[in-house]
């Protein structure tokens, strides 16, 4: 059932309380080629937190710190610092040369909290968020840095963001063995075009309490339509156009799989007379095991667009279409979970998975489409 803004829901197995809807300011600034002036960034904060919104996600290096400025004015300027759930990221390098300056070491969690708070006018960050896995720092010494930061007062909670399931497991393992404040949730991409989350991710967070933050709903606009196939590749006006060619796999979407994946959507959009960005955001926010889903918009009516997405639902038969175009592959060892495989396992005795009593157990054909439901 999709939510309204003001229908908060609790973040992961904790007691913050956020809005379905997170609003994402990586569009907020300009000096990345794309995204928009202090003016516009007002008005699409405004109505954010007008229609009931309280969730406010940035990052240290979005718009090289201009993001964070921008919100940490807005937020002053309207005097709702205690209202608004503000989150922020570190890891990535903020001074080139300076191996220090990134990473998710003591050393750079430290400066980068400072910087953080310095930019936002604040005292304290409600979520932070590791950015990435960084691959060498331990996750003994990331815990315990943050919980550090949570009995000093500066943050309140903290999460994970773009890193392997192992490594959360870890860390959320450490922490209740230590008596430590654990993470509570994950910022990770999910959208019709990028499911491998569902793998490992959305089971490791239902078995462990913590909220699943998406991030890239409409995949850098590519599922609102506005991109038109060319050749082997596409074109249209926006950051994918813009930064095609730049080298960052999160902007590499004209492939003949993406395609396909719109074509399915445009179809099941004209059907309901929905805008394709509603039935995509829909589809997402809907999903087990989501909490809070990050949007971003660069103008004003992309949001207000994209807050109308609670309106409706899409009918069964035309998300099981959604579903089965977008579907994953079952490459090892998950083949192993599909009903062939356990049926001799359990020696056909009709046992459920350990999964069963928990709110969601994903069937074959969720996880991998009809595919792997053909051999059930």
């Amino acid at each position: 059932m999709s939510r309204s803004l003001d229908t908060y829901v609790t973040l992961g197995r904790s007691g913050l309380r956020v809005s379905p809807l997170a609003l994402g300011t990586m569009t907020f600034g300009t000096e990345w080629g794309w995204g928009s002036e202090e003016q516009v960034a007002r008005a699409v904060f405004d109505k954010y937190i007008d229609a009931g919104g309280n969730f406010v996600d940035t990052a240290n290096v979005y718009t090289e710190g201009h993001s964070e400025e921008l919100v940490g004015k807005f937020i002053q300027d309207r005097g709702l610092r205690h209202r608004v759930v503000l989150a922020t990221k570190f890891t990535f390098n903020a001074d080139p040369g300076d191996p220090n300056a990134g990473g998710n070491g003591r050393k750079n969690i430290h400066r980068a909290i400072e910087d953080s708070l310095r930019r936002l006018n604040t005292d304290y960050i409600d979520l932070y968020w590791l950015h990435a896995w960084d691959t060498v720092t331990p996750v003994e010494e990331v815990v315990s840095t943050l919980n550090d930061l949570i009995r000093a007062g500066k943050i309140r909670h903290y999460g994970f963001s773009d890193t392997p399931a192992w490594y959360v497991a870890r860390a959320k393992t450490i922490a209740e063995k230590e008596d430590k404040d654990g993470l509570i949730a994950l910022q990770l991409e999910y959208s019709l075009l990028e499911r491998n989350i569902e793998r490992e991710h959305v089971p490791a967070a239902q078995e462990l309490g913590l909220g699943i933050t998406p991030w890239g709903p409409l995949a850098g606009g590519f599922l609102t339509g506005k991109y038109k196939q060319k050749g082997d590749s596409g074109e249209g006006e926006g950051r994918l156009e813009i930064a095609k060619n730049a080298g960052n796999p999160i902007f590499q979407r004209f492939t003949a799989r993406n395609w396909e994946i719109l074509k399915v959507l445009l179809d099941v959009a004209k059907q309901i007379n929905r805008p394709l960005s509603q039935v995509a955001l829909n589809w997402v926010v809907t999903q087990p095991g989501v909490t809070s889903t990050i949007i971003g918009a660069s103008k004003l009516s992309q949001l207000e667009d994209n807050l109308r997405y609670a309106e409706f639902e899409i009918p069964a038969e035309l998300r099981t279409r959604l579903d089965e175009v977008s579907a994953i592959e079952a490459s090892h060892p998950y083949g192993f979970l599909t009903p062939p495989f356990q049926g001799w396992i359990s020696g056909g005795t009709g046992l459920q998975p350990w999964s069963a009593a928990r709110t969601y157990a994903p069937p074959a054909r969720e996880v991998f489409g009809a595919k792997a439901a053909a051999a059930e």
